[in-house]
């Protein structure tokens, strides 16, 4: 058969259009980061990650041009995108400072870490910091990555399109507001442009389709196209009239607290259901002389049972007759007090108790009977309310240094309760305690020990493990079932460290009040307003030292940061000079952040000790991750083989079904387009002009064919046709080139790309060059 007698494959697809394609992307991404502005201070970040998508989807157009596989594409779109970011973020730890190298991902980690700790626990609009700015980049990257092959490749914008969408609402989600117009008028232009550009393509193929060797017309009708258009155009513009006219979402008041849209407090540990809550209020602003926004607490809960915190009763005097009784904190001589003063307005808070930041010394402004309990320094009333209520707080905060608190224990109350445990609890609890503190010199390290296990790898947050486990309270039974499980959320890791540091000999209560607020602005006198939402409800333990009084810990997975303390002399061993806890809280923002001026790298090794690695652990991982990525990489081949063989085997039984499908997935593996609308005949033909035996190929066909009409999917050829399409097999690859081999080996497509499918259409080959 001569190549004239052969069927000329569809011309390829202009490169106009995928120009074209490319560009609408482009700009639908663009317009999908507009958003973030909102909530991520402009910087480097805007320019880095517009310049990856365009290199990205330039490189992409180009390899196309070269009529490329779609999997080889996309790989190389992948290893530009890999060494765009170790080249801006790896900061030398790249090999020749493009490729990515163990330390590379060490680093990764520490970004991704920070960069989630920023977002968590960090004031819109966040500061774009090193960590914050590679995720933003390399998400968007990633991003590009995808819908390039789902917009380019697969011809499907409009699911690019709801993807698109979907990232670009997502910064309206966690800071909702008003409607950007302009970020949305870009989004959906663009998002128009890549559906008109993929219409008239279509257009233009199906006419060249109906009149073979015909040129495309230069004239179509503009009814579609136009109706689309006006169609988009007037769903803008409704958009953008209704949209500022709908009232914005408020959520629903209420409940007992927790990370709810209630906005009352529950002052127990019975938190569960009230997390759970969707939405969220905001109950109160702060302002302060501190250095960071405070923790502000409501209660102490101190007397344990086995089975439920109880609140602190303790002796109470009436704020007004306070002032005497308030005095700082009793400390030992030669640890440093620091001074403050907060101010708190009650936005959204229907409560008797009034959040305060500890240790308070004074509080005024609150209208009403208020009361004050001198040991715990909450303050509540026994009738009213804090709504609506503005009142001032100072505070007088013990600050020891690391070599301070080192040398003293945990102790130094007269209060027995803090000590007290059920006659039987689970043995679990008191055997981990001391597991995990037996390398310890102090009650302090011991407890720092403790933290940073609850806040490393083992352990994950979360608000529905706790009820499909079974373990949703704070008894020892439910502790003992923590432990386990190892997921949780806050009421679970407080009370866990609470009980376990009572296992050690240490006195211990649990704190329930609010998260450090975020950044709402600045007043005249340049303090910061911070406002505190019903979502920051929370719970952390405290232990007493003797003295220098209560000291809070946070081992809660995810949230606040691990307390530390400053050493007192430059260079101490085991010294943590970067940083200090603020005023005894701890710390609203982690040590790490960008914002803090820290370097990500410089954290590396404390992260790692605090998490129980070992040097052991570190050299092997490499190796580890290196078997792990054979694996990953081989596991497509071995899947696409085991299937292989299978289909093989059934031919053999004389399924004609399995023959021919064997022979489109190897179609597919290579690059040759096996769609629905092609009969078995044409289809044969194309594969014979690829280089497949043509009298292996005329029998799988003749196969199929019989198989279809006579209604009788097996006969007694099965070995004929086994053979036939092992023989289709051999001279397909063998006509191949090189590298198009290795990809259907490694990377075979057909586990992804079912023949007939949509993504099974391909994008048509010149004829291979053969001789009549």
């Amino acid at each position: 058969m001569s190549g004239a007698e052969r069927r000329t494959p569809a011309a390829p697809r202009p490169a106009t259009v995928d120009l074209a394609l490319a560009l609408g992307l482009w700009l639908a991404l663009a317009a999908a980061m507009m958003p973030l502005l909102r909530v991520v201070d402009p910087g480097a970040w805007v320019a880095g990650g517009v310049g990856l998508i365009g290199a990205v989807l330039g490189v992409g157009f180009a390899l196309r041009r070269l009529r490329l596989p779609a999997v080889v594409v996309s790989v190389v779109e992948l290893l530009v995108w890999m060494a765009v970011v170790t080249a801006v973020f790896g900061r030398g730890t790249g090999l020749l400072g493009i490729v990515p190298t163990p330390d590379t991902f060490s680093l990764v980690n520490v970004l991704v870490r920070t960069a989630v700790d920023d977002v968590t626990l960090g004031a819109a609009p966040l500061e774009a910091g090193a960590a914050l700015s590679f995720l933003i980049v390399a998400s968007i990257g990633l991003l590009a990555v995808a819908l390039d092959h789902v917009v380019v490749t697969a011809r499907m914008p409009l699911l690019a399109a709801v993807g698109v969408i979907a990232v670009s609402i997502i910064p309206s989600i966690a800071v909702p507001g008003d409607v950007d117009i302009i970020a949305f008028v870009f989004l959906a232009g663009s998002i128009l442009f890549l559906l008109a550009v993929d219409t008239r393509a279509r257009q233009r193929a199906a006419a060249a389709a109906a009149t073979p060797g015909a040129a495309a017309p230069t004239r179509r009708s503009p009814v579609a196209p136009g109706a689309a258009l006006g169609i988009g155009a007037v769903a803008v513009i409704v958009a953008m009239v209704a949209a500022p006219l709908l009232p914005s979402p408020v959520a629903r008041a209420g409940g007992s607290g927790g990370n709810i849209g209630g906005a009352t407090i529950d002052p127990t540990l019975e938190l569960g259901d009230d997390l759970r809550q969707p939405g969220a209020v905001e109950v109160l602003q702060l302002s302060t002389t501190e250095a960071r926004a405070p923790y502000l607490r409501v209660a102490t809960l101190s007397e344990f049972d086995g089975a439920v915190w109880q609140p602190d009763g303790g002796d109470a005097v009436g704020l007004d007759d306070a002032a005497s009784d308030l005095a700082a904190v009793a400390l030992d001589e030669g640890i440093e007090i620091v001074d403050s003063s907060t101010t708190v307005d009650i936005v959204n808070l229907n409560s008797r108790w009034a959040p305060v930041p500890y240790p308070a010394t004074d509080v005024s402004g609150l209208d009403g009977e208020w009361s004050i309990q001198t040991d715990n320094r909450t303050v509540d009333t026994s009738s009213g309310s804090v709504q609506g209520q503005s009142y001032d707080i100072s505070t007088s905060l013990p600050q020891p240094t690391l070599e301070q608190i080192r040398a003293r224990s945990a102790g130094g109350t007269g209060d027995l309760t803090l000590y007290d445990l059920p006659d039987e609890i689970p043995s679990v609890i008191a055997e981990t305690a001391q597991e995990v503190t037996a390398d310890t010199r102090s009650d302090y390290d011991a407890l720092v020990a403790l933290q940073s296990w609850f806040r490393g790898p083992l352990f994950g947050y979360s608000l529905d493990a706790p009820v499909s486990d079974g373990f949703d309270g704070t008894g020892v039974d439910a502790i003992a079932d923590f432990l386990d499980a190892r997921r949780g959320y806050c009421v679970h890791f407080a009370s866990a460290f609470a009980v376990m540091a009572r296992t050690l000999g240490m006195p211990s209560r649990i704190v329930v009040g609010y998260l450090p607020g975020t950044s709402a602005g600045t007043q005249d006198d340049g303090e910061t307003i911070y406002s505190v939402e019903s979502t920051q409800l929370h719970a952390w333990p405290e232990v007493h030292f003797e003295g220098i009084g209560w000291i809070p810990f946070e081992p809660t997975n995810s949230l606040g940061s691990p307390t530390n303390f400053a050493s007192g002399t430059t260079g101490a061993p085991g010294s943590t000079p970067t940083t200090a806890p603020s005023a005894q809280a701890p710390t609203a923002t982690p040590t790490p952040t960008s914002s803090a001026g820290l370097d990500p790298l410089d954290d590396q090794d404390g992260m790692s000790a605090g998490r129980g690695g070992s040097a052991a652990s570190i050299a092997l991982w490499p190796l580890a991750a290196s078997l792990a990525l054979l694996l990953v990489l081989a596991a497509p081949g071995a899947t696409r083989e085991v299937r292989r063989r299978r289909l093989l085997a059934a031919a053999g039984r004389g399924e004609a079904a399995a023959a021919w499908l064997s022979i489109q997935e190897l179609a597919i593996d290579l690059g040759i387009p096996a769609p629905a609308s092609e009969s078995p005949r044409a289809f044969g033909a194309r594969l014979a002009g690829e280089g497949a035996d043509p009298a292996a190929v005329a029998t799988l066909v003749g196969a199929i064919e019989r198989a279809s009409y006579a209604g009788d999917g097996r006969t007694a050829d099965g070995g004929r046709w086994a053979d036939a399409v092992e023989s289709t097999r051999a001279s397909l690859l063998g006509a191949a080139s090189p590298l198009r081999r290795s990809f259907a080996r490694v990377l075979p497509r057909s586990l992804v790309i079912r023949p007939g499918s949509a993504f099974a259409g391909g994008r048509a080959r010149p004829p291979r060059e053969t001789t009549a």
